[in-house]
């Protein structure tokens, strides 16, 4: 008798939750016959993307791809299996000097995951996305056959893989280069601005900066639409550090990780308590400016200092809703969206504006486009399909598009910009939600 694996599935944001079969193997032989067998798989790696991205019918798990194959620490070039985390990548490349050039808000996300959603950070405008540091990949393809994928070999496949959301087949492994670090710190500065203007200021101010990002409080209104603190960064050389970091410049402190232990009541999150968090964000710091040096997972992961940090929002879930608008377009774009949130009360404490650079025309799959884009957490609720229809109604409106690692619910004609991956065997929920056109 065949066993079931069928199980219940979500991502971080627990919505929505389905029961699907999932398998995980480190025998590529078993996972070519899983192929075979079976039409509309989709891999999935540590299951930290938003929405339905890595969910589908038959759902091959890459956690137990999770070694390390070779690591070049001459010219700073590592190669690991795809289910290798960002955060264990760290692990072994801080000490020895070297540090990703791109990395998303969390470090708990899969090497073959930042591929497949080419994920960008606080520095697009400066460095690009993670694709521009990956130098080749094996993937497994629709005939369930593993191709070497590079610039050079197979480029049509490497360009399509690339922000493919996994729908050209399921990347076994991975070759990237990493940038050299003297320490494990950041120089911040941390800068406070009253509203929508001058933190668009500060952003034209801060493009010298390889670190920009800005927390928004999405509750404000009339002059103070926009209100927000912009965090900018470099990595700080050993010789600026205070004396008391300087000896153990590329080794961080062990620090206490609380747990949230369960999935907070519905009626705890509400716009009272979202409007007294952000009060209290922009108001802890008192003056203007400040500088100062922190550790890079202060810096780059804030978040993941609280492990399931996602029970925060009960157990209906959240979704995070994420695009760009064009740069011509950023300012304007940002005001009717931050009015529309603010006029919805459905408020973000997890409000994040960046600027992305010139995108990359080889990765036509990847999201980044020149502009601005902005991330929101919203709790699911009765009356957030309505907030999102209007947001989309002004993305599409600028000329906007919409990040699919984080989509569960926007319309087609934002998030349907993926190119030559139509294939019968890979193929997501999200995917097949986006072609019909179905709805939330």
């Amino acid at each position: 008798m065949k066993p079931n694996f069928v199980q219940k599935v979500t991502n971080w944001g627990n919505f929505p939750i389905v029961e699907k079969e999932m398998r995980s193997d480190d025998s590529v032989s078993k996972i070519k016959q899983f192929v075979k067998e079976n039409n509309e798989v989709i891999a999935r790696g540590n299951g930290r993307c938003y929405g339905d991205a890595s969910l589908g019918e038959h759902i091959f798990s890459t956690k137990r791809l999770n070694k390390f194959i070779s690591f070049d620490r001459l010219n700073g070039i590592i190669e690991c299996e795809s289910g290798v985390l960002l955060s264990e990548v760290l692990e072994v490349s801080v000490p020895q000097g070297y540090f990703l050039y791109v990395t998303p808000g969390t470090k708990f996300v899969s090497v073959g995951g930042a591929i497949a959603s080419d994920v960008h950070g606080k520095n697009h405008h400066a460095e690009g996305c993670f694709s521009e540091y990956v130098t080749e990949f094996k993937l497994l393809d629709e005939n369930s056959e593993v191709i070497t994928c590079s610039r050079e070999e197979n480029s049509d496949k490497f360009w399509a893989t690339i922000g493919g959301m996994g729908l050209t087949g399921i990347i076994l492994s991975a070759k990237f280069k990493l940038k050299n670090i003297e320490s494990a710190y950041i120089r911040q500065e941390s800068i406070k601005a009253e509203n929508l203007d001058e933190v668009f200021k500060l952003f034209d101010e801060s493009e010298d900066w390889t670190y920009n990002v800005a927390w928004i409080d999405c509750f404000q209104k009339g002059k103070n639409l926009g209100r927000s603190i912009l965090m900018r960064g470099e990595h700080a050389l050993k010789a600026e550090l205070p004396s008391n970091l300087q000896k153990k410049s590329l080794k961080l402190k062990e620090r206490f990780k609380p747990t949230v232990p369960f999935y907070f009541p519905g009626f705890v999150l509400n716009a009272l308590t979202i409007k007294i968090f952000n009060f209290l964000y922009y108001n802890k710091q008192t003056k203007k400016q400040i500088n100062n040096f922190i550790d890079y997972e202060t810096f780059f992961y804030p978040l993941d200092v609280i492990n399931d940090w996602n029970k925060i929002y009960g157990k209906s879930g959240f979704i995070q809703y994420q695009m760009v608008i064009p740069k011509e377009n950023g300012k304007e774009g940002m005001k009717q969206i931050l009015e529309t949130i603010a006029n919805s009360g459905n408020g973000s404490f997890l409000a994040v504006l960046k600027l992305f650079g010139k995108d990359n025309p080889l990765a036509y799959n990847s999201f980044p486009k020149e502009g601005y884009t902005l991330a929101l957490d919203f709790k699911v609720n009765k009356g957030l399909k309505k907030l999102v229809d209007q947001l989309d109604a002004i993305v599409e409106n600028f000329g906007g598009r919409i990040y699919l690692t984080k989509d569960s619910m926007s319309k087609s004609s934002l998030t349907n910009y993926l190119q030559n991956v139509d294939s019968p065997k890979f193929v997501s929920l999200q995917h097949k939600r986006i072609v019909s056109n179905n709805q939330f």
